[in-house]
């Protein structure tokens, strides 16, 4: 056991907590499950084997198991897509206090819980973004409308009081410029230590972008990137990984660029395989509106991997721009990649300063203080 988990097993033991609710949009196993997902099984996990009765609500996962046991810690699925937030601000109200868990915590994923509504005991918020022009993007209309009106100003209200963590400084920045939320604090996501560098990069320049296939993440611009790239590197490949209901959209637009044999869209893949292509690229990109930090940006980096990717707030943090890679507005993307791959020398640096910022990162000392703003008095 390290000193960290040590540390996060007596602060379970000296706060009072033994069983935790977290209420969640979506669980890990989920089609479109992303980072959100991903971040919160790293931290339940880790506060399981620290000793504490996980109980975790999303909505249903079609064709899978309504209850699901996972690292130690319980998911009940049940719900469609929007159902599952009316479901679970219904229950606490009407829940008894006897049942009710020493602490909550809520994962605002765009469509807030209400927590505060229906809980008055210790709670956290994980807020990752604001999602802003998101709306518009994935429900045009009167329904995209709402939804940015119940995030910037219908439920921050409910929430001045509570304790709200975010990835990055920079989302921090936002929420309170936006949102007008004050009490955030800042706690960014580890790394996997099974991310690590491999002996053998591409024979050619690759690169690689993560993310589901959705419209926030811009795949469809990137991909018009990486045609100009192609102009001025040759021998330069391309892969974007993830699923999502984009993706005849995006391979038509790479045959109408007759792109297919260079741009390609494996799906979702192994762990494995994500690590093996991470420790091969030369490079790894991301084009993305609006994102909390950029997982796939770090992940990367502990396998020595840089990155170019457009400056946005998240990104702002989990790339050091000139260390670890590259943050460039959306007009210098292209170039920006097709320089670094051309250029030996200044990539060497990218890949050792990715390397040494990959090290701060751990996910250890992310639950840790996620579970110290937990055990906070209300």
């Amino acid at each position: 056991m390290t000193e960290v988990q040590s540390e996060l097993r007596q602060a379970v033991l000296s706060s009072g907590i033994s069983t935790i609710s977290v209420v969640a949009w979506r669980d890990l196993d989920d089609p479109e499950a992303g980072g959100s997902e991903l971040h919160a099984d790293e931290i339940l996990k880790r506060w399981a084997e620290a000793g504490l009765v996980i109980e975790t609500r999303t909505s249903a996962v079609p064709g899978r198991a309504e209850r699901v046991e996972r690292h130690g810690y319980t998911v009940n699925r049940r719900g469609g897509r929007y159902q599952v937030f009316p479901s679970v601000l219904l229950h606490g109200i009407f829940s008894r206090r006897s049942s009710r868990p020493d602490a909550v915590v809520e994962i605002w994923n765009g469509m807030p819980f209400l927590s505060p509504v229906w809980f008055h005991g210790r709670r956290l918020v994980l807020l990752h973004h604001v999602h802003g022009e998101m709306w518009q993007m994935t429900l045009p209309g009167l329904l995209g409308r709402l939804g940015w009106l119940v995030e910037h100003r219908l439920a921050p209200p409910f929430y001045r009081r509570t304790t709200i963590a975010t990835l990055s400084a920079s989302s921090q920045e936002e929420i309170a410029e936006r949102m007008h939320l004050r009490r955030v604090s800042v706690v960014p996501p580890g790394i996997s230590p099974r991310f690590t560098p491999g002996a053998d990069r591409s024979l050619v320049p690759l690169v690689v972008a993560v993310g589901r296939l959705v419209p926030v993440k811009r795949f469809d611009l990137l991909i018009e990137y990486f045609v100009e790239v192609r102009k001025k590197v040759p021998t330069a490949e391309f892969m974007i990984v993830g699923e999502g209901y984009l993706r005849t959209e995006l391979e038509e637009l790479i045959a109408e660029h007759g792109a297919e044999e260079w741009i390609r869209l494996p799906g979702r893949i192994s762990d494995e395989a994500l690590l093996d292509l991470y420790q091969k690229a030369w490079l790894v990109s991301s084009s993305s509106l609006r994102e909390g930090w950029g997982m796939s940006l770090t992940e990367a980096a502990a396998c020595g991997t840089p990155s170019v990717a457009v400056d946005i707030a998240g990104h702002r943090d989990a790339v050091k721009h000139g260390q670890s890679g590259l943050l460039v507005n959306e007009d210098s993307m292209a170039a920006t990649i097709a320089e670094v791959l051309l250029d030996e020398q200044q990539l060497g640096a990218l890949r050792s300063g990715a390397l040494e910022y990959a090290k701060t990162l751990t996910w250890d000392s992310a639950a840790l203080r996620l579970f110290k703003l937990v055990s906070k008095k209300p």
